[in-house]
């Protein structure tokens, strides 16, 4: 398994404070509200805030009764209310309504407003707007960062992706600069920053303004972390849009995870009821798989079952003393063990029943190429063979059979498979080809529409904006001439020949770059699942991210020098800062920790990549993201209405 390279990378820090400050600034917000009290929480704060702070916390600091955000008459009958809410403006009509409501019907209460990560002007502007503004007091509760697990730390800001890359909102980019702060001043200061994307620019920039009218309270300590890789999500849409099948990636895509944990219906538990389970380094079955590809998984679990049970049998024979010790020593642990491998095995049945009947095995094949053999992502698994897979001819990653690819797009809709996955493969066919033909485009959008209905008119429209589904236009025909010319003039000269092109028709210029960072592998013979020679092991040997590839060649080169061509295709705004001084006075191991930012969302299987990068290079790899992200997540960002 991947997990058998190097394991000399340095410990990641304790996120811990993270957690403990959070805590002790809400309950400081709380306190500043004396007396009983009722607590409103918006449903997307509910599940980050049980992780820092729990029901019982709240009750000891005199929290009545929790109720949710919703759009329906508050039940509340105390005397103070408290708003532990996100800054957006239909919340704060919801707010308005209670107050003004309590004022028709001569009811003196006392409201609080907490606003998590920060308050914005525009909110202050609704409250003002409807009278209420001089009846409520606002705090801001500075929860920027939410540890999910050792190495990853989420700012739980889902909403990230569409306010920034489809509607060109900047409000959250004081929110990462101010995240960037705090995780700087705990354990920085960072020598190395790098990054790539307009959003990651500005970031930086505001972030280092923060930092030079602050009193800069991290110069002095050791640093924990040396380097700072930021990335836009959309510098690399096509790892987001690929299927995952590394272990933690088809849990998510299969039960969703949310914030760390997941919750397991009975067809996983074998019974009737759920189970919510924390999935991070402490299950010890959990961290052994997540990062493996999935038809790693089942020789595992399967050699794992068999261990347990000869541990169980050594009670055989046993005296009094040695049963008393095994009881007292080893039980218990053995009985959570067991637990545990239960349920990854449901969950590795439950997926592949799932996978089954989405024709997954199919979706993979047009999107990696037919494979030798008919071997697939559940090779390995029980009556499967091998954990190989013959090197694929892959088909919408390096463009081959494109007609095929788009044939099944069509009977995959004509189907009503499902309406995420459909939209996912015509983006994937539109990022890999920069745009679809006319013909084609039409095509596939009138037959979506006509299988699951018109409502979905808005979404080709948003996605198109985004960038995401878009016809070629005649600018895209120019890329052959521009190829030519290239070869001809300057680097500067065919760089401003491109940024001409560029303006006629937004390119994704996914072949260019998938050819030039050697995207998709060539592997004489078959590709070991196994033991896994790089990082496209992640899907299937096919593809290495082209993310985790751009921080793997940045920082190995320390800069971009000898990637301008790269930049240039990805539409620059990358930049490379190093401080000397800070480097000279870091430690060795600080130099070996990398914090990568993903702006716009980061999928389980770039974490899976990088880590698997990191134990090769022995580096740690520590991921801060805006959310966790995945295909179906950034489908159904495009679908909703602008709230």
């Amino acid at each position: 398994m991947a997990s058998t390279a190097r394991r000399d990378a340095p410990e990641p820090p304790d996120f811990g404070i993270l957690k403990r400050l959070a805590r002790d600034q809400l309950i400081y917000l709380l306190e500043q509200l004396p007396g009983r009290k009722d607590l409103f929480i918006e449903p997307d704060l509910m599940s980050p805030l049980d992780r820092i702070a729990n029901v019982s916390v709240l009750k000891q600091h005199e929290v009545d009764k929790l109720y949710r955000v919703e759009n329906r008459p508050a039940p509340s009958t105390s005397d103070q209310l408290c708003f532990l809410v996100r800054p957006r403006v239909r919340t704060m009509r919801y707010i308005a309504d209670i107050v003004n409501a309590d004022k028709m019907s001569g009811r003196s209460r006392k409201y609080k407003i907490i606003f998590s990560p920060q308050k914005f002007y525009a909110c202050e502007m609704v409250l003002e707007e409807e009278g209420v503004f001089g009846n409520v007091t606002c705090d801001e509760w500075s929860f920027y960062l939410l540890p999910l697990d050792e190495d990853i730390i989420s700012m739980e800001l889902p909403e990230f992706f569409r306010d920034y890359f489809l509607e060109g909102d900047h409000r959250w980019i004081n929110s990462v600069a101010r995240a960037l702060q705090l995780l700087n001043s705990l354990y920085g200061p960072f020598s190395r920053a790098y990054g790539i994307g307009r959003c990651a620019k500005m970031s930086y920039e505001l972030w280092r303004d923060l930092e030079e009218e602050s009193e800069s309270e991290g110069q002095g300590r050791k640093p924990e972390i040396g380097n700072i890789f930021l990335m836009d999500r959309d510098t690399d849409y096509v790892t987001a849009l690929c299927s995952q099948v590394v272990y933690e990636g088809l849990v998510d895509d299969t039960f969703r995870i949310k914030c760390g944990s997941v919750d397991f219906g009975p067809e996983v538990t074998s019974s009737d009821k759920s189970i919510k389970v924390l999935l991070n380094a402490q299950d010890k079955i959990f961290s052994q798989i997540r990062n493996e590809h999935f038809s790693s998984v089942f020789g595992f679990l399967s050699q794992k079952s068999r261990n347990l049970q000869a541990q169980y049998d050594r009670r055989q024979g046993m005296d009094i003393k040695q049963m008393k010790n095994f009881v007292s020593q080893e039980l218990k642990g053995l009985k959570q063990e067991h637990r545990l491998l239960s349920l990854h095995i449901g969950a590795c049945e439950s997926i592949m029943k799932k996978k089954t009947k989405q024709d997954f095995q199919e979706m993979i094949k047009v999107e990696h190429g037919p494979h030798r053999a008919d071997t697939c992502w559940l090779v390995g698994a029980p009556g499967m063979g091998e954990v190989t897979a013959s090197p694929p001819a892959t088909a919408l990653l390096e463009g081959f059979d494109i007609r095929e690819s788009t044939s099944f797009i069509e009977e995959h809709i004509d189907r009503q498979v499902s309406p995420i996955e459909s939209l996912r493969l015509m983006c994937l066919l539109s990022i890999t080809e920069n745009g679809l033909i006319p013909k084609d485009y039409r095509s596939l959008k009138t037959q979506y529409l006509q299988s699951y209905g018109p409502e979905h008119l808005l979404t080709f429209h948003n996605l198109k904006r985004i960038g995401l589904l878009t016809e070629q236009t005649a600018g895209e025909t120019l890329t052959a001439v521009e190829s030519r010319v290239s070869k001809l003039v300057t680097d500067r000269a065919a760089g401003k020949i491109t940024d001409a092109f560029n303006s006629l028709a937004k390119k994704s210029n996914f072949r260019a770059i998938s050819k030039k960072l050697s995207l998709i592998p060539r592997v004489d013979g078959e590709y070991n699942l196994k033991m896994p020679p790089d990082m496209a092991y992640v899907f299937s040997g096919a593809y290495t991210p082209l993310s985790c590839k751009i921080i793997e060649q940045v920082l190995e080169r320390r800069g971009w020098q000898g990637l301008e061509e790269v930049v240039r295709l990805l539409n620059g705004n990358e930049f490379a800062m190093a401080d000397s001084a800070l480097e000279e006075g870091a430690g060795g191991d600080a130099q070996r920790v990398v914090l990568a930012l993903f702006l716009g969302g980061c999928t389980f299987s770039e974490i899976a990549a990088l880590r698997f990068l990191g134990k090769e290079r022995g580096c740690r790899f520590i991921f801060l993201t805006t959310a966790i992200t995945s295909s179906a997540r950034m489908m159904e960002a495009m679908a909703e209405a602008k709230a």
